[in-house]
C-alpha cells in the first residue's frame, strides 16, 4: 500500500507526540501516538536530527536515509495510519550500514502495529 508522507507542522504536535508513547534502539528514538484533526489516510511523521549529531551535509544525508526506510516501509509493511510519528535520529545513524538500519527500523514499526 503506497500512502502519502506528510510532516508535522505544529508546534502542538511535536509537543503532543513527545508526551505519548516512544521506542528506542541504538538508531533512532521513535514518538508515536494519536492527533486529533490528522488525515487518516496519510503517513504524519517528521525526522529529527539533532545539531550536535554534525554539520548541516551529514543532518540531511541522515534525513534522506529515513525518508527512504519509510517510503519502502509504507509499501513493504502495513504501518498504523491513525498514529502520528516523530522519528528522533541518533549519531550512530551515521557511520552504520543503510540495511542494518532499515531491518532494525522495519523490527520498530512492526513492535508499534501491534
Amino acid at each position: 500500500m503506497k500512502s502519502k508522507i506528510l510532516a508535522l507542522s505544529k508546534n502542538e504536535e511535536f509537543k503532543s507526540l513527545l508526551k505519548n508513547k516512544k521506542i528506542s534502539n541504538k538508531y533512532a528514538t521513535i514518538f508515536f501516538g494519536v492527533l486529533n484533526n490528522k488525515d487518516k489516510k496519510k503517513l504524519n511523521i517528521s525526522f529529527v536530527t539533532k545539531k550536535k549529531i554534525g554539520n548541516a551535509v551529514k543532518r540531511n544525508k541522515i534525513k534522506r536515509r529515513l525518508r527512504n526506510i519509510m517510503n519502502d516501509a509504507s509499501k513493504e509493511i502495513s504501518i498504523n495510519l491513525n498514529y502520528s510519528y516523530l522519528v528522533i535520529a541518533k549519531p550512530t545513524m551515521l557511520n552504520n550500514e543503510f540495511k542494518k538500519i532499515k531491518e532494525t527500523l522495519f523490527q520498530e514499526f512492526n513492535k508499534i502495529k501491534k
